[in-house]
C-alpha cells in the first residue's frame, strides 16, 4: 500500500504542475462566438437527436436535442475552424466555418447513413478516441436503442445476437440467472474466459459468486447495471486490440458508456413496463396409469394401477414483473448533468423466485477552464433476489433436482397437518412441491460505482486524461431449509455467507497529435495505470436446527470459514500511430504489465501490438474503377499479444496450510496442492485479417474478419507422484488455439421518407483445439461429474465417457436379454469422445421496419452444431425413479423393462443435438407527439422475447448450462431452470 500512496502522490504532483504551466500559457485576445444549427438525416430529413457537434482540436461542442437542434458558445481567436458533426450509424461530416466579425454562426448538416460506422470515434484504452477507419482490428458497437425495448433486464442479455464473434449464453432462466459471453472462443482452461468490463473508464467486477449453493444458477454482477442508463457499448475482440489493456484483457474488452448530460433546457424521460414470464414448453413425462410391482426385477412384469401427477405444475408458474425508470438531463455551456432513478421487480418461472433492482445514477460534466473538463459519475444499486436451489452438482436438495429423481405416481401435496410426502423413495431427494413452498434462499447486494475523470487539452496538439474509478459491493446470502423436510437434511439446514469486494483503477494517459508533413500525421500516446482489488468472504453452515430457528448459529455448525485476498496490477504503455494521406494508417504499441499473483521473477511481462489499415476506396484508381459499386473498401491487419491472470487466485502460487487442532493444540496441515513460485501468466498471440466494404452508395455494408489465436503457457494442475506428499501443482504446461471467421452484413433495402427497412445479419465460426496437455493426458473438469474433459487434440470441454457397443453395420448391439451394453475401443478403452458442446457456428438475422410512426423489430438467433448432455433424461428414463416418458413406454411394452437403466452407464445415449434457432426478439412500437406542447413524444411498445425455439432437444431448453460461468463445462443440462418466454408492454414519455 505504501508504494500505492507514493505512486498516486507523484501522479498528483505532476498533474498539478502540468495544469499550472498550461494556465500560464493560455491564450491571448479571444472572442465569444455562438454556434447553432440543426442536424437531420440525409434523404428523409428526420431530425437526429444525440448527434455530436464539436469544433475540431478544441474542447468546444455539444450534442443535439430531441429536435436535432444544437447550440453552444466558444471562446476562440478569429480564424478558420472545422465543425465536425457525427452520430453513431452515420458518416461524419466536416464543415469549414469562419470565426470573424459576427458572433453568431449558424450551420445545418445532413448526415448520410454509414452502415459500418467507419467514421465513428471509438475508445481503445489510450484515453483518446480513435476514428474507426484508422484501426487495423474489428470493433463492434451496440447503440442505446438496441439495448432497450427487447424484454431483457440485463446488459449481457440485451447484446445477444448483435455482435459478431460474441457467443452469449444464458446459463439459467432464473430472474437474474448468470450469462456467459465468449469472444472468439475460450482462451484459458483453469481461469475465466469472460471479457474485461469497463464502465466509463472504470474496470468493474462481473464476478459470479455462489455464496449459497444454487446449482449453477449464480448471478453475475453485470445484473446490477441498468440497460436504460447505457449510451452505447463497444466490444474490442482479439489480442491485437486488447494488448493496450494488457494482462486483464486477453478475453477481449466490453466498454460500456453511460448517458451523459446535454446542454440546454432540462429534458425528462419516464418509462414503465409490465411483463409476463412463462415456461416456454413442458417436457414429456410418464402418464401411464400403471407402475411396476417390483421395479428392480427385470423379469417380474407385474403392474399395479396408479395415478400420475405432472410435477412440473408443482414447480413452474407464470411470473409477473414491472419496471419503472426516470431520467433527467440538461445543463449549460459550462455544466451538464444526467440523473436517473430506476426500479425493477421481476418474478421467475420457478415459484417464489424473484429479482429486484433499485438504482440511482448521476453523471456530471463541468468545464472548469477552456482547456479542462471534469466528469464525475456515481451509481448506487441495490439488488435483492429470492432464489431456489435447483442444480444438484454440489448438493442434493433443490426443486428441479427433486423433480428428476421423483416417482410421479406419488401425490406431492402435503397432508392435513402440512407434512409433505417423500416423492423419491429410491434416494433421498426433495419433494419439489415442498422445495418451492418451504425453502428460503435469498441474496442482497449493495453496490457503489463511482469515478472522476479529468480531460485536459493543453494545446491543440497535447492532451491528457486522468481517470480514478471505484467499484465496491457487499453481497450477502442466506439459505434456510426448515426441519422435518424431505431433503437429505431432514433436521434442517442454514447458511449465511457475506462477501465484500472492492477494486479501483487509476489511469493517466498523455496524447500528442501533430502533422509531420502535409500528408503524414502522427499520434503518440503514453500512459500508466495502477489497479487494486480486495475481497473478504465469511461463511457458516449448520444443521440440526431447533424449531422455527433460521440462523446458522442456532444449529450444529458443520463448517465455518473466512477468506481474504488482495491483488495489485500495474502497467505502462506507449503507442505510436501514423496516418498517410488519410488513407493508410499504421499503429504499434508496447505495454509492460505486472501482477502480484505471480512470483517476483515472472510478474512483469511485455506485450506488443502492431496493426495497419488501408482505405483503398479513397484512391482515385478505385473511384474510377469500382466507385459506382464499391464506394467504400478498407483492408486491415493486426497482430498482438495479451496475457491472462484469472487462472491464479491471490496466493495460489504458494503452498497453503490449513489450521487444525491436534490433541487439543493448534496445528497446521498442508493442503494437497504444492506451490510453484515460478509460474508466469498465460500468453496469447493473435493475428487478424479483414476488410470493410460499402456497396451501392452504402446501402449494403460488409465486415469480414479472419483470426488465428494461439495461447501458450496455459496453467494446469499437473498430477504429482504420491511420494511428493502432494497430489498436484500448477504448471505452465498447456497450449490451445482458436481459429475463426466473422461476417457482418448490414443493408438498407428500402429507404424512403415514410418507410424504412434495415437488415443486419451476423455469422461467426470458431474452431477451438487444445494443442498440448502435459504428458498428452486427459483432465476431467470439475462440475460435470467427470463428463467434460480437457483432451489434447480436441476442443475444450468435450464429452468423454461410455458409448454403445455396435454391430458391424453401425446399429446398437444388444446382449442375449435384448439390452444395450457399453462398448470398448480397439485400445481397450471403455470411454471415448462422444460429443462437443462448442458450436460449429452461430449467427443472427435482424430485420427492422419503420412506417411513419410505427416500428417493428424481429431478431432470430441461431447456434448450430452444438451438443448438449441431457443429465435430466438419464435420471428420468431410469425405472428406479419412474417419472420419465420412456419409463411409461416400458410399462406399455414398447421397450423392455429396465431398458433405461441399462442405458444409464452409456452416456452416448444422453448426448443430444442442441442446435437451435430462436425467435429472440419481436418488438412492435408506436410513437406519436401529443398536442400538449410540453410533451416531446410518447412511445408504446409490445415486446416478446424467446417466443419460439426451433430445436430437436428433448429437454426444456438447449441453451442453459448447469455449471454456470464455468469456462470448460458447457452444454451440461442438469436440473437447470429453462429460459422463459417473456411478453412485455411498455410506455415511454419524453418531455
Amino acid at each position: 500500500m505504501r508504494k500505492l500512496h507514493d505512486y498516486l502522490g507523484q501522479m498528483r504532483s505532476r498533474l498539478v504542475l502540468i495544469v499550472f504551466l498550461a494556465s500560464a500559457l493560455s491564450a491571448f485576445a479571444q472572442s465569444q462566438y455562438t454556434f447553432s444549427g440543426t442536424v437531420t438525416e440525409s434523404g428523409t430529413g428526420v431530425p437526429l437527436a444525440g448527434a455530436s457537434v464539436f469544433i475540431e482540436n478544441t474542447s468546444y461542442g455539444s450534442v443535439t436535442d430531441f429536435d436535432g437542434n444544437y447550440s453552444f458558445s466558444a471562446t476562440l481567436e478569429p480564424g478558420s475552424y472545422t465543425l465536425a458533426i457525427s452520430s453513431l450509424g452515420f458518416s461524419t461530416q466536416r464543415i469549414a466555418v469562419t470565426a470573424g466579425g459576427s458572433s453568431s454562426i449558424t450551420t445545418d448538416a445532413n448526415l448520410a447513413e454509414d452502415l459500418l460506422s467507419l467514421d465513428e470515434v471509438v475508445v481503445t484504452g489510450t484515453g483518446a478516441g480513435a476514428n474507426k477507419r484508422t484501426l487495423g482490428n474489428a470493433i463492434s458497437s451496440v447503440k442505446a436503442e438496441e439495448l432497450v425495448d427487447n424484454g431483457a433486464t440485463q446488459i449481457d442479455q440485451a447484446i445477444a445476437g448483435k455482435v459478431t464473434g460474441a457467443l452469449v449464453q444464458q446459463n439459467s432462466g432464473d430472474p437474474a440467472g448468470g450469462i456467459s459471453i465468449r469472444l472468439r472462443g475460450p482462451s484459458t482452461i483453469a481461469g475465466s474466459s469472460d471479457p474485461l468490463y469497463i464502465v466509463d473508464g472504470i474496470i468493474i467486477s462481473n464476478s459470479s459468486n455462489e455464496l449459497v449453493d444454487l446449482g449453477g444458477n449464480a448471478q453475475n454482477r453485470l445484473a446490477d447495471i441498468n440497460p436504460n442508463d447505457i449510451e452505447k457499448i463497444e466490444i474490442i475482440k482479439g489480442a491485437a486490440a486488447a494488448a493496450i489493456y494488457g494482462s486483464r484483457a486477453s478475453n477481449g474488452v466490453v466498454q460500456i458508456f453511460t448517458k451523459q448530460g446535454r446542454s440546454g433546457e432540462p429534458k425528462f424521460t419516464f418509462m414503465t413496463n409490465t411483463r409476463i414470464n412463462e415456461l416456454r414448453k413442458k417436457i414429456d413425462y410418464n402418464q401411464v396409469p400403471l407402475a411396476w410391482a417390483v421395479p428392480s426385477n427385470r423379469s417380474d412384469l407385474t403392474t399395479v394401477e396408479v395415478d400420475r401427477y405432472d410435477l412440473q405444475d408443482e414447480m413452474f408458474e407464470s411470473g409477473f414483473g414491472i419496471e419503472n425508470y426516470f431520467s433527467m438531463t440538461g445543463g449549460t455551456e459550462k455544466t451538464s448533468y444526467y440523473l436517473s432513478a430506476s426500479h425493477l421487480d421481476n418474478d421467475g418461472i420457478i415459484k417464489n423466485t424473484n429479482f429486484k433492482r433499485y438504482g440511482f445514477k448521476a453523471n456530471l460534466t463541468q468545464k472548469a477552464f477552456d482547456w479542462l473538463d471534469i466528469t464525475g459519475g456515481f451509481n448506487y444499486i441495490r439488488s435483492v433476489s429470492d432464489d431456489m436451489p435447483n442444480g444438484g452438482i454440489n448438493s442434493a436438495y433443490g426443486a428441479i433436482t427433486g423433480f428428476v429423481f421423483s416417482d410421479n405416481s406419488i401425490d406431492p401435496s402435503p397432508d392435513e397437518s402440512g407434512v409433505y410426502p417423500v416423492t423419491s423413495p429410491a434416494v433421498p431427494r426433495t419433494n419439489p412441491a415442498e422445495a418451492v413452498a418451504r425453502f428460503d434462499f435469498a441474496q442482497k447486494t449493495n453496490r457503489f460505482i463511482t469515478s472522476v475523470a479529468l480531460d485536459a487539452n493543453f494545446t491543440e496538439k497535447l492532451s491528457a486524461k486522468y481517470t480514478l474509478g471505484l467499484d465496491y459491493y457487499n453481497q450477502s446470502a442466506t439459505a434456510y431449509i426448515p426441519i422435518n423436510n424431505t431433503s437429505p437434511n431432514p433436521d434442517g439446514y442454514a447458511r449465511r455467507s457475506d462477501l465484500n469486494s472492492f477494486q479501483y483503477n487509476s489511469d493517466l494517459n498523455f496524447t500528442y497529435k501533430t502533422d509531420i508533413t502535409s500528408s503524414i500525421s502522427s499520434t503518440s500516446t503514453l500512459g500508466g495505470s495502477w489497479q487494486y482489488e480486495e475481497r473478504e468472504n465469511i461463511g457458516i453452515n449448520a444443521t440440526g436446527l431447533p424449531p422455527v430457528v433460521e440462523t446458522a448459529t442456532g444449529g450444529s455448525i458443520l463448517e465455518q470459514g473466512e477468506n481474504r485476498s488482495q491483488i495489485s496490477y500495474w502497467g505502462a504503455f506507449f503507442q505510436q500511430s501514423f496516418g498517410f494521406n488519410d488513407k493508410i494508417y499504421v499503429n504499434g504499441a508496447v505495454r509492460m504489465d505486472g501482477a502480484s499473483t505471480f512470483g517476483e521473477d515472472e510478474r512483469n511481462q511485455l506485450y506488443f501490438k502492431a496493426s495497419a489499415s488501408y482505405v483503398m476506396s479513397d484512391e482515385d484508381f478505385w473511384k474510377n474503377t469500382f466507385g459506382d459499386t464499391f464506394n467504400l473498401f478498407k483492408l486491415r491487419a493486426s497482430w498482438g499479444q495479451a496475457g491472462n491472470l484469472t487462472a491464479l487466485s491471490a496466493y495460489a502460487r504458494f503452498s497453503n496450510y490449513n489450521p487444525s487442532a491436534l490433541t487439543g493444540s493448534v496445528s497446521l496441515i498442508p493442503s494437497t496442492q504444492l506451490g510453484n513460485e515460478s509460474l508466469k501468466p498465460e500468453r496469447q498471440d493473435e493475428t487478424e485479417l479483414g476488410f470493410d466494404a460499402g456497396l451501392l452508395n452504402n446501402r449494403i455494408g460488409i465486415e469480414f474478419s479472419y483470426y488465428k489465436q494461439k495461447v501458450t503457457d496455459l496453467l494446469l494442475q499437473r498430477v504429482l507422484a504420491p511420494s511428493s506428499g502432494f497430489s498436484s501443482r500448477f504448471e505452465n504446461v498447456g497450449n490451445l488455439e482458436n481459429t475463426g471467421v466473422e461476417v457482418l452484413l448490414r443493408g438498407a433495402p428500402i429507404k424512403t421518407k415514410d418507410f424504412n427497412w434495415d437488415l443486419t445479419a451476423t455469422f461467426s465460426k470458431n474452431k477451438n483445439e487444445v494443442t498440448n496437455v502435459a504428458g498428452g493426458g486427459r483432465i476431467a473438469l470439475p462440475g460435470s461429474f467427470s463428463t467434460n474433459y480437457v483432451i489434447e487434440g480436441q476442443p475444450l470441454g468435450v464429452f468423454y465417457h461410455g458409448f454403445y457397443a455396435r454391430n458391424e453395420d453401425g446399429s446398437i448391439a444388444l446382449d442375449d436379454a435384448g439390452y444395450p451394453y457399453r462398448g470398448q475401443t480397439e485400445e481397450g478403452e471403455r470411454s471415448k469422445v462422444i460429443g462437443d458442446p462448442n458450436p460449429d457456428w452461430f449467427g443472427s438475422l435482424i430485420n427492422e421496419f419503420t412506417y411513419k410512426d410505427f416500428g417493428l423489430r424481429v431478431q432470430l438467433d441461431a447456434v448450430q452444431g452444438y451438443d448438449v448432455f441431457n443429465w435430466n433424461r438419464r435420471l428420468l428414463d431410469n425405472v428406479v425413479f419412474g417419472g420419465g416418458y420412456n419409463v411409461g413406454q416400458e410399462l406399455l411394452g414398447n421397450r423392455p423393462k429396465g431398458y433405461g437403466s441399462a442405458q444409464a452407464s452409456i452416456f452416448e445415449e444422453f448426448v443430444e443435438d442442441g442446435s437451435f434457432v430462436k425467435l429472440r426478439e419481436v418488438a412492435l412500437s408506436y410513437t406519436f407527439k401529443p398536442k400538449w406542447e410540453h410533451i416531446d413524444n410518447v412511445r408504446f411498445s409490445l415486446v416478446g422475447r424467446n417466443l419460439i425455439s426451433w430445436d430437436d432437444y428433448s429437454g426444456w431448453d438447449p441453451e442453459v448450462s448447469a455449471a454456470g460461468q464455468s469456462n470448460g463445462v458447457r452444454g451440461f443440462d442438469f436440473a437447470t431452470v429453462p429460459i422463459p418466454r417473456t411478453y412485455q408492454l411498455g410506455v415511454n414519455v419524453s418531455f
